[in-house]
């Protein structure tokens, strides 16, 4: 816990028995729960992750998501829900500062955004990260707030996560999920974290077909939301 605040953290996966155990493993000892939701991984994910003493969930419709969705109606009554890769590209640690602006009431909805460059070496491919930026122009160019990531690592308070009644299925979760929390007039902030090369293949940007339908429904969210009404145009802020 954190200022009384319960805590629980959602990691989706697909095949990362490299790396899962590292993941659970630096997650910081402030978190009271953490379920792995296991989306159809078919090497020893599941296994390591009970090892780790993760709790662990199958969710067998596939899609991003759709395992955070799956996570969302497992957990128990909680304060607040963060979700992070399995990947091992995060750095668990970092959930701290993700965690502590919502768990001390400053904000709705906190998002780390990534440091790309590390020792001046950009640690994903280079269409992904130009992938990821225009991404948060378009956002910011067709619904007026300026975002710097739309990154895997978040933290949100569970009565705030339920109003933004979450849809997508696939790689549009965090498009969406900002968007709606903008639109809504939901506290939002962004921290810096740290990011490294990921453990393994990416389903998304190591794949033609993961980086087009990535893009594809960014930008469905993206048009889509246009179309709702919004009650504030406050924008997030930074740290």
């Amino acid at each position: 816990m954190i200022n009384g605040q319960h805590i629980s953290v959602i990691i989706p996966v697909l095949n990362e028995e490299l790396s899962i155990t590292s993941v659970i493993r630096d997650i910081p000892e402030q978190v009271d729960r953490i379920l792995v939701v296991d989306n159809g991984s078919i090497d020893k994910t599941r296994e390591r992750s009970l090892a780790a003493d993760a709790e662990v969930i199958c969710e067998i419709r596939k899609g991003y998501g759709s395992a955070c969705l799956a996570g969302i109606r497992a957990v128990r009554p909680t304060d607040i829900i963060a979700f992070i890769d399995g990947d091992y590209s995060d750095y668990p640690e970092d959930l701290k500062s993700v965690l502590k602006p919502v768990a001390e009431g400053y904000s709705d909805l906190v998002i780390g955004y990534r440091e790309f460059l590390s020792e001046g070496k950009l640690v994903i491919p280079r269409h992904q990260m130009w992938g990821n930026r225009i991404s948060c122009f378009l956002i910011g160019i067709l619904h007026g707030v300026h975002y710097r990531d739309l990154g895997p690592m978040r933290a949100i308070q569970r009565s705030s996560l339920e109003k933004l009644n979450m849809k997508d299925k696939d790689f549009g979760w965090t498009a969406e999920m900002q968007i709606k929390a903008f639109r809504m007039g939901l506290r939002v902030q962004e921290v810096p974290v740290r990011y490294r090369q990921r453990t393994g293949q990416s389903k998304i940007s190591g794949t033609v077909k993961g980086s087009i339908m990535a893009g594809y429904k960014i930008l469905y969210w993206t048009l889509r939301l246009m179309l709702t009404s919004r009650k504030t145009n406050s924008p997030p802020s930074h740290s």
